[in-house]
């Protein structure tokens, strides 16, 4: 089993991987899903947060180990970059991959947990329409501060950022689940404008949206909107579909 642990973490190495052996029998389970779970540890007057990613089929197996970074060290490498560039994640800790000769077996990632007051998708459900606004065009801001930085972060869906209130109508976002990310990459304005498509099926919301990018962009409103509105309606008729078969599918299993 090899771990590697951030800097101002490293004289806390040992008992990091010993809550790593007790996973299964210790903290709270804040996800527990087919593919992965998340457990919150309380850990030196502290709370952490440690994603257990799902066993690899054979292939990934071998490619994870030999080829591939695994998703537990694509998460610690791409959260201290986020951090470098000046944008929000939970603090790496360390991640961890226990591997056999055929490749990887099992693997975690360990951060900083964070208590936030709402993901974006509960922003989408709040009946305070002036927070609401509030919230989603610093949203938009902090999402424009990542194209900036050449950051695409391909999974900017509902539950993928973290909102903490600080007050005073201040909100900070927090980006999770990062393995889907890539750095230095020059998006063009469709691009950029595409990367919101995820969030949302409300009209309302995305004229919003992209009110606030305009602005920031100096781009036309128009032209924003109309690309935004046909991006998003283009996934979502894309997901559907795609749920519809799947349903089919386990119809005639």
């Amino acid at each position: 089993m090899k771990m590697m642990v951030s800097l101002n973490y490293n004289d806390k190495k040992e008992k990091l991987f010993e809550i790593i052996q007790s996973y299964y029998s210790i903290g709270q389970y804040i996800y527990e899903g087919n593919r992965n779970s998340l457990k919150i540890v309380d850990f030196e007057n502290q709370v952490i947060c440690i994603k257990a990613f799902k066993k690899p089929h054979l292939i990934n197996k071998f490619l994870y180990a030999y080829v591939r970074k695994s998703k537990a060290k694509r998460s610690f490498e791409y959260a201290e970059r986020l951090l470098s560039k000046g944008i929000g994640t939970p603090e790496p800790i360390a991640y961890v991959e226990n591997t056999d000769w055929l490749g990887l077996n099992d693997s975690y990632y360990i951060c900083e947990y964070i208590k936030a007051n709402y993901t974006f998708r509960d922003i989408l459900k709040l009946e305070d329409a002036q927070k609401k606004e509030k919230i989603i065009r610093q949203f938009v801001a902090f999402t424009y501060k990542l194209h900036c930085a050449h950051v695409e972060f391909i999974d900017h869906s509902t539950g993928n950022t973290l909102i903490k209130e600080e007050g005073n109508d201040i909100f900070s976002f927090f980006l999770v689940d990062l393995n889907r990310t890539n750095f230095d990459k020059e998006m063009n304005l469709d691009e950029r404008i595409k990367n919101f498509s995820k969030l949302t099926s409300s009209q309302e919301i995305v004229a919003l949206m992209s009110n606030e990018y305009a602005k920031l962009t100096g781009e036309q409103e128009t032209y924003v909107f109309e690309k935004m509105w046909k991006f998003t309606t283009d996934f979502q008729s894309r997901f559907y579909r795609k749920k519809r078969l799947k349903k089919k599918l386990k119809f005639w299993k």
